[in-house]
């Protein structure tokens, strides 16, 4: 029953047929009762205008037995009784001897108890004579409220019709939503096509719009792990054939030093293979965080090349790699996400320290504009040929150099990073290194803000 009550109470259309056959049902009592009372006045208003009249009639000189007889007689439940009297206080005519009303000593309209009820009274003096028309306001109330309640019959008649109106004008405007439901109740699963806006009112449309924004979103994130999931199926399946020759050529190695040989070029393998597997979890990681729609913060440049540079020192040391920051202008901030800004500076810096000599050099510059922010890291390495400059931002391609094969997925992680903090990435010739020099150009604040 709880149960019954609150889905009523949760719905839409249930709020505003209470609320509106509600306001239709006080706006009819409302006005039955006003129009009530106010026929109930004019009802005293006409009789006592009858009343008077009649009394005017007598003292023009009609008869009252004609005067009684035109307005309503004893026969119809004493409605008027005449009296005439004297100025010495004798009756001379009395209309329904059962009345039996005294003689009022004031003029003019009076209420007067007798014979156990209320009779309205009035009294006219004109040449020695006292003219009395009463009646009885039992008689009256129950007349008037005759008419009062044949006025109010017309309201009782289209209340309910009103109501048929209001139940069918709340259908139909309500009629797009349960279309929408019903086009998303009879989706598949995996169906995550825009709802149709068409017909669609005003108040209806935005959230419709959100609700496609919502399934593009998701759209995206199922397109992302699948892309996930089948460049995994792919780019694993090399290192882990190749670690399994490596396996095999250990347990064929016919002395220690063979056996040696098999054991560093297996956990060179295993290494490559373990870094392959972290950066596909980054992206991963990246991707999903894009879907989710992160909120954006501000971040200092300055601050993400310190902890980019502190995770890459130890691989920098090993092969004698100067490493540091050449600039960092002030106040050089953008609008993004700290964790995946990091995650970026960190893949170019590892790409330059691996592509880059024993005793070579990597630069990170921070630099400020007046219309941007650009991030740089410079590198003394062999640098990269132009024709290979726009794939290695694809997934999984790989430079030709031999001396340091990687993944192929560090630049596709910078370069969607990028994407998401609306900047752009250049692959050019460093000219103070003489490798490669690799910018990242972001955009003004509330430039990205308003994307």
């Amino acid at each position: 029953m709880m149960r019954r009550v609150m889905r009523w109470t949760g719905s839409l259309r249930a709020r505003l047929l209470v609320f509106l056959l509600a306001a239709i049902v006080l706006a009819a009592g409302a006005q039955a009762l006003v129009a009530y009372r106010t026929v109930l006045k004019e009802a005293d208003d006409i009789f006592d205008y009858h009343m008077q009249q009649m009394a005017l009639s007598l003292r023009a000189g009609l008869p009252p037995s004609a005067a009684v007889g035109g307005l309503g007689g004893a026969e119809q439940n004493f409605e008027f009784v005449v009296q005439v009297w004297t100025v010495d206080g004798v009756r001379i005519f009395e209309s329904a001897e059962e009345a039996a009303l005294p003689q009022l000593a004031v003029l003019g309209f009076a209420d007067v108890r007798a014979r156990g009820t209320t009779y309205r009274v009035f009294s006219m003096q004109t040449r020695g004579l006292v003219i009395q028309v009463a009646q009885d306001m039992a008689a009256r109330r129950n007349m008037a409220g005759s008419l009062a309640l044949r006025t109010i019959v017309p309201v009782a008649l289209m209340a309910p019709l009103l109501m048929l109106v209001v139940w069918w004008v709340v259908s139909l405007s309500l009629a797009p939503v349960a279309r929408v439901r019903r086009q998303v109740a009879s989706r598949q699963a995996d169906d995550l096509s825009p709802v149709s806006e068409e017909n669609l009112p005003e108040e209806v449309r935005p959230l419709v719009q959100e609700l496609n924004l919502l399934f593009g979103r998701v759209r995206h994130a199922f397109d992302a792990q699948k892309h996930f999931v089948a460049d995994a199926a792919h780019e694993l399946r090399s290192p882990l054939a190749a670690l399994k020759l490596q396996v095999q050529g250990l347990q064929r190695a016919p002395d220690d030093a063979a056996r040696t040989l098999a054991v560093s070029r297996l956990s060179a393998g295993i290494d490559r293979a373990t870094r392959l597997v972290e950066q596909m979890l980054a992206l991963a990681r990246h991707e999903a965080s894009m879907a989710a729609g992160a909120k954006p913060e501000t971040v200092d440049l300055a601050e993400v090349a310190r902890l980019a540079i502190s995770d890459a020192v130890a691989a920098a040391q090993a092969r004698r790699i100067d490493i540091g920051v050449a600039q960092a202008d002030a106040g050089a901030t953008v609008s993004g996400q700290p964790e995946a800004l990091r995650m970026l500076l960190r893949n170019l810096i590892d790409n330059a320290v691996k592509y880059t000599p024993e005793e070579g050099r990597v630069d990170v510059g921070i630099v400020k504009r007046a219309d941007a922010v650009e991030l740089r890291v410079d590198d003394s390495g062999p640098g990269l040929p132009e024709a290979e400059r726009a794939r290695v931002l694809d997934r999984f391609y790989r430079s030709g150099e031999p001396q340091a094969p990687g993944s192929g997925l560090g630049l596709a992680i910078v370069k969607s990073i990028a994407d998401l903090h609306g900047a752009t990435v250049a692959l050019e010739k460093s000219e103070s290194l003489g490798g490669l020099c690799v910018r990242v150009v972001f955009a003004p604040r509330e430039k990205v803000d308003s994307v």
